[in-house]
């Protein structure tokens, strides 16, 4: 079943001689339970696309279905509760709250929405990102790794439409880097989690279902891998 549809994106920036195309005419479906790659060199408009797909900015033209919604149809106000709940953002950065711990972290999609925490799922992801002993610590108490995890933990405990990932092992050594895809990986197989990553690496890009090639702002292949 489709849980995104992407039809002829695209973003511009400037106008007429200082005009510059990050993303040109982008189109492409994504089942639900998919792990896509989408990889390309530095400013081929990789991280375009998916803050686009992501509801983070708004495009030029074009237009982005997640599970049946157009997405930017939707007013700002209903976009970012859109985007609170039906995804999933990872960054190279992490983006922690430095002043809450490790489970107001995790949980803070639900506590912005008012929601009960799920203390069974909550206890189910600090498991699986082997942080159950680090609950009470913050964020500069953890690791590059450990802080990477807790982002994880954040973009699922919602359980969202779609998991978009910027580079997440951007900062990373090889060592935490291989969590972090191991993680991502179980996610999308236990949980059947959609996941679209952004890398560079191509060992990580192989370990996707399907890898989507961005070349000058345009897709130029789309291979399945398995």
């Amino acid at each position: 079943m489709e849980i995104l549809r992407v039809e002829n994106l695209c973003k511009k920036y400037g106008t007429k001689d200082t005009e510059v195309v990050a993303l040109d005419n982008a189109s492409f479906t994504v089942e639900r339970g998919e792990f896509v790659a989408i990889v390309g060199a530095s400013g081929s408009g990789k991280s375009t696309l998916l803050h686009l797909i992501g509801g983070v900015d708004r495009p030029t033209s074009g237009k982005v279905w997640i599970d049946g919604t157009d997405i930017y149809e939707l007013d700002h106000d209903k976009l970012a509760i859109f985007r609170r709940r039906q995804v999933g953002l990872i960054y190279q950065f992490y983006n922690l709250i430095p002043i809450l711990n490790v489970v107001e972290n995790i949980t803070l999609p639900l506590r912005l929405d008012g929601k009960k925490v799920d203390q069974k799922k909550l206890s189910d992801i600090l498991a699986i990102l082997e942080l159950q002993n680090r609950k009470e610590h913050l964020p500069n108490q953890l690791s590059g790794g450990q802080q990477q995890r807790v982002s994880i933990g954040r973009a699922l405990i919602n359980h969202p439409a779609i998991v978009l990932a910027d580079e997440p092992t951007g900062n990373l050594d090889s060592r935490a880097s291989r969590e972090i895809m191991d993680l991502l990986k179980v996610s999308n197989r236990k949980y059947n989690q959609t996941v679209i990553l952004i890398t560079h690496d191509e060992n990580i890009a192989l370990e996707a279902d399907r890898i989507l090639t961005i070349e000058d702002g345009r897709i130029i292949s789309n291979e399945k891998v398995r």
